[in-house]
């Protein structure tokens, strides 16, 4: 546990020095300036008031803004230690492969979350101070949904980062799946699959196959319990899982790809050439 912890701790400090993270954390509390700016908590659209509203807002732009992050800067970091010998050094000390490589994990997980979870809980305490209504139900669930993503993109990243020979290619590669994945949101491929008049369990079957469209919809369901924004689709979607049973899917399928990923990561990291 102590070389997990240490492996956790260098990964934290290097991240805060990195030029990367300054960039992150300008953008996400930036993000959340701009939309008080914009007066969100203030207005009334579609009878969603104060911060019901811009959480949903926020949580959108997240959706779009976490994942390239995390992809593009970790399997960057990851790839780069090894391209420059620092992985080589580092694992020359007597620290185990399982320590190293899940302490630099959690401690990259913590680094990505933490600038979004305290950018929306700066946005709380505004509202509340403000005389705003906090529905902490929706917070609770938006921050394990982001906590689901930010696991989910990680995995990704480190498998990439165990699997690539170069920084190059492992950048490549994650700009490559998240372009994918963006694709296939509701309104892009997936509009082309139901104009071709596909069926419509495997066009849900596919969204759901999609973290991030996963994510998207679990978002809405908070606010739009019958998911009316979804049109007939909505009724696959209840009808298989019902309210409670998606919420809970939102949060364990991103973590469950995220942990499957990582592993099979790990499982490389271990059996090949670590240098």
């Amino acid at each position: 546990m102590s070389q997990f912890l240490v492996a956790a701790r260098l990964d934290i400090s290097e991240s805060l020095r990195a030029k990367w993270f300054v960039v992150y954390v300008v953008v996400f509390g930036g993000l959340i300036a701009a939309l008080f700016a914009f007066g969100l908590t203030e207005s009334r659209v579609m009878g969603f008031t104060g911060l019901t509203r811009l959480l949903v807002t926020y949580i959108q732009l997240s959706m779009a803004i976490l994942p390239i992050f995390v992809l593009i800067t970790t399997v960057r970091s990851l790839a780069g230690d090894r391209e420059t010998g620092v992985s080589e050094y580092m694992l020359a000390f007597p620290v185990s492969l399982a320590a190293w490589y899940w302490g630099r994990f959690a401690g990259r997980f913590l680094i990505v979350f933490a600038p979004v979870f305290i950018a929306m809980m700066g946005a709380v305490a505004y509202g509340a101070f403000k005389g705003a209504s906090v529905p902490w139900d929706h917070i609770l669930f938006y921050t394990a949904l982001l906590a689901a993503l930010g696991i989910c993109f990680l995995g990704i990243s480190f498998m990439l980062s165990s699997f690539a020979p170069s920084i190059d290619i492992a950048q490549g590669t994650a700009f490559l799946i998240w372009l994918v994945l963006l694709l296939f949101l509701d309104l892009i491929l997936l509009g082309v699959m139901v104009r071709e008049q596909f069926p419509a369990d495997l066009l849900v079957a596919i969204a759901l196959a999609n973290p991030m469209q996963v994510f998207r919809t679990a978002a809405m369901m908070l606010f739009d319990p019958q998911l009316v924004l979804l049109g007939p689709s909505a009724y696959v979607i209840l009808d298989h899982f019902g309210y409670y049973g998606y919420l809970a899917w939102a949060f364990a399928y991103p973590t469950a790809i995220g942990l499957i990923l990582a592993a099979i990561g790990y499982w490389r990291f271990k059996s090949g050439d670590l240098v």
